[in-house]
């Protein structure tokens, strides 16, 4: 997903958002009436990835709420878009309006500050208000599960990973995939090619091909498309997806994906808007596995049963509390980054621009 500027914002999110955050109403906020629903997709609904996953959200939002949800596609990142789209739905009735990108926040917060009584959800969002909520997951969380089906599968040791851009974002992915493979085999190392797009089959089909030939025996991803997935299973090698089920398009290549389960959050926070008093996290809200941000699908049928169990067991303890990016933990070339008995903080997630061991990072 073309999400623009996204270095600038996600390096120093946090501090951002405390900028643009106006105080919260003591009581909270409350819809003026019957709850109706909007959505505004950043894509088409069957892109493969990214929006799809959203679509598949709503059917389940719909089904568990006992609501409608109306929806729109193609809403890039253009105010000039955004705007006459969700005021489109406001002006037939919308109380509730879900953006789905980076490229939204700006258009959603002046639109939250004009339409007072509507409550705003965005996802990958930096703005925040009294009726404006941005949201996105804790990727590393499900990548690192990943990381460990790609480690506990790997002949060579030797990993690829096709990366969209070296932002924050991507780069706790990265780590945390690494991370989870040296947990496996701890003379794992990480390759990574990034394609400076986040939707480019072109450029993640020669980012593959290249780590394969470089000895990569499994190819990892933070992309939009599934373009990696399936040169892996052209080339005979395995591979782990990002977004959703990649097993979709390669079957036998794909060990396990990181997947959006958006409807676990969504359903959860709509209740608490159509509730009343509904208190927007001034912040946004950064998701963990146990909220419903992200979670694994699979497993591949060349994941042995007993290194599945073995990645459920830190499934659960990720869903008990337990901390990725928890110290002592050193970058790759020895620096301490987290101490002893501490985490790495959420702002400092967000402008993660270095890289643990094992990781060899290239253009």
């Amino acid at each position: 997903m073309l999400r623009k500027l996204l270095s600038i914002a996600a390096a120093s999110l946090m501090a951002t958002a405390a900028s643009v955050t106006p105080a919260l109403a003591a009581d909270g906020y409350t819809l003026p009436g019957k709850p109706s629903i909007a959505m505004l997709y950043y894509g088409p609904k069957n892109d493969g990835g990214w929006t799809q996953a959203f679509e598949e959200a709503r059917v389940k939002i719909e089904k568990e709420l006992g609501l409608k949800i109306n929806f729109v596609e193609n809403i890039t990142e253009d105010a000039s878009v955004i705007k006459p789209a969700a005021e489109r739905f406001i002006s037939r009735g919308a109380n509730i309006v879900i953006g789905t990108a980076f490229g939204h926040s700006d258009a959603f917060k002046d639109l939250a500050a004009k339409y007072p009584k509507v409550a705003f959800l965005n996802a990958s969002g930096t703005t925040n208000g009294p009726n404006l909520e941005s949201f996105y997951g804790r990727t590393y969380e499900s990548q690192y599960l990943c990381g460990m089906a790609a480690g506990a599968v790997s002949k060579s040791g030797k990993l690829g990973f096709v990366a969209a851009n070296p932002f924050g974002v991507v780069n706790w992915t990265i780590n945390a995939f690494a991370l989870g493979a040296q947990k496996m085999n701890p003379n794992a190392t990480v390759n990574v090619i990034y394609t400076g797009t986040w939707n480019d089959p072109v450029k993640e089909r020669a980012a593959a091909s290249a780590l394969i030939d470089q000895g990569a025996d499994v190819i990892g991803q933070h992309v939009d498309s599934p373009t990696p997935q399936i040169v892996a299973q052209e080339r005979g090698v395995y591979g782990t997806g990002h977004h959703r089920d990649l097993r979709q398009f390669a079957p036998k290549a794909t060990l396990c994906s990181s997947v959006w389960v958006w409807d676990k959050f969504l359903v959860t926070e709509l209740k608490k808007i159509i509730a009343g008093g509904w208190k927007p996290e001034p912040y946004g809200a950064f998701i963990p596995l146990k909220d419903g941000g992200t979670d694994i699908a699979g497993f591949g049928p060349a994941v042995p049963a007993d290194k599945a169990k073995l990645i459920l067991a830190e499934r659960d303890a990720l869903l008990k509390g337990k901390q990725i990016y928890a110290g002592p933990l050193a970058d790759r070339d020895g620096k301490q980054r987290v101490a002893a008995g501490q985490v790495l903080s959420d702002g400092d997630l967000w402008k993660m621009d270095w890289f643990v061991k094992g990781v060899v990072t290239q253009k």
